[in-house]
């Protein structure tokens, strides 16, 4: 069965210089993402979040991936390598750990580089210290997060606290509800990552084992297809090559002169790379059809909001209040930087009362809408599950019957 996916609200912005119809990697054909993303043919496979993860990287002309292995992630650094060994990536190699992967993906980016790699749970926070530096020196490497439990006793099981230390890196964060959206994410990322009005990485994110290890059906464009080629002289900021001192920032060592300068050299930077991330939203929303959010039944008194797996357990829910008559709305909010703020807060201008349910301790992206909305004591910051714990619809449901004041019967008297 061949299906098409919608049509988006727009089109992509690629330079006049790129040539489409010449050979890529292993004789694929160097594609319009307009036509790739909009227009081609696709056929459904049935495979898992980490073979899905393979299937985009073939299709991305990538020029560099660097791995450490680390569960939930290890399966799809793996499979890359095959695709390296297959001709598809150009080079590839195991770094010696996971803060050396991410110092090692910056050098191949500076030299000009279209970089992918992997990470999860401690090995993001160990690399955490690469990561503004990417988006201070306007590096567009993408890495995906397999998110997964980071603090003592260490769990395996999907946890988004890595999110959250994420935040505030100056990187684009997406989080991607199901394997179709990491497919999709993955090409779209590079794309909207090398805009030279954004020129900054992306952290794609997705919850471990619930999207990396299930099995689902995603629909594939054939893999004839592959992106146009990164290229780097359409950065901001200078290309490190033989004419250009490997220093992207600092040509003139200001910070020896005065530490006035310094300082508001820093800071303008900084307030540059934060711009930069908003200026992905134009790019992001031709990818995302339009909007940044995916909503149903707005005109409900009571909504969840949720980003990731939390959006398919809310799906559920909403699925079991509806059979006892109760009325839920949902949005799922696709990318957390840049936020969606002025879409949120036009989707939930006439709800009395607003559910964040979320895969961490801390509830982040419910602190997030509290901070954005008016009448924030409509927003109920839960529930929340940690340390890998599974969040049945129940939990959902019970939560919210418990805050309408409508008795049932409690998960653990369920047997």
């Amino acid at each position: 069965m061949n299906i098409k996916v919608a049509p988006s609200s727009g089109k992509i912005i690629m330079s006049e210089t790129v040539e489409f119809g010449v050979k890529g990697p292993k004789d694929q054909i160097v594609t319009d993402p307009n036509h790739m993303f909009f227009e081609a043919e696709r056929i459904p496979n049935f495979l898992t979040g980490s073979e899905v993860i393979k299937e985009a990287i073939k299709r991305c002309n990538l020029d560099m991936s660097v791995a450490y292995p680390i569960t939930p992630q290890s399966e799809a650094a793996a499979l890359i390598g095959e695709l390296y060994a297959e001709g598809y990536v150009r080079e590839y190699f195991r770094g010696e750990n996971e803060f050396g992967v991410m110092g090692e993906c910056a050098g191949a980016a500076f030299g000009g580089a279209r970089v992918f790699t992997t990470t999860a749970g401690p090995g993001t926070l160990r690399a955490m210290e690469n990561f503004p530096m990417w988006a201070g020196s306007r590096l567009p490497i993408q890495v995906v997060v397999t998110c997964r439990g980071v603090n003592s006793p260490l769990s395996i099981q999907p946890d988004t606290l890595e999110m959250y230390y994420l935040l505030e890196t100056g990187m684009m964060i997406w989080h991607a509800e199901t394997a179709q959206d990491l497919y999709d994410w993955i090409l779209a990322g590079f794309i909207v990552a090398e805009q030279p009005d954004v020129h900054v990485p992306l952290a794609l994110c997705c919850d471990g084992f619930f999207v990396t290890h299930t099995k689902d059906t995603v629909s594939l464009q054939s893999d004839k297809m592959c992106l146009p080629p990164y290229d780097p002289y359409r950065a901001p900021v200078p290309c490190m090559d033989m004419e250009n001192p490997p220093i992207r920032m600092m040509r003139d060592p200001f910070v020896m002169k005065s530490n006035y300068i310094s300082y508001m050299t820093h800071a303008s930077w900084q307030q540059e790379v934060h711009a930069a991330v908003e200026r992905s939203r134009k790019h992001t929303l031709v990818i995302m059809g339009g909007s940044l959010l995916e909503t149903e039944n707005l005109d409900r008194e009571i909504l969840i909001v949720a980003s990731g797996t939390a959006v398919s357990q809310s799906r559920e829910a909403i699925r079991l209040l509806n059979e006892e008559g109760i009325e839920i709305g949902l949005i799922k909010i696709k990318t957390i930087r840049p936020f969606p703020s002025q879409e949120l807060l036009e989707a939930t201008a006439n709800a009395k009362t607003i559910f964040v349910p979320e895969f961490n301790i801390k509830g982040w992206l419910g602190r997030e809408v509290r901070s954005l909305l008016p009448n924030n004591e409509r927003v109920i910051a839960g529930p929340h599950v940690a340390g890998g714990m599974t969040m049945p619809s129940e939990v959902i449901v019970e939560e919210i019957k418990k805050s309408l004041g409508i008795k049932g019967a409690h998960m653990a008297s369920r047997g």
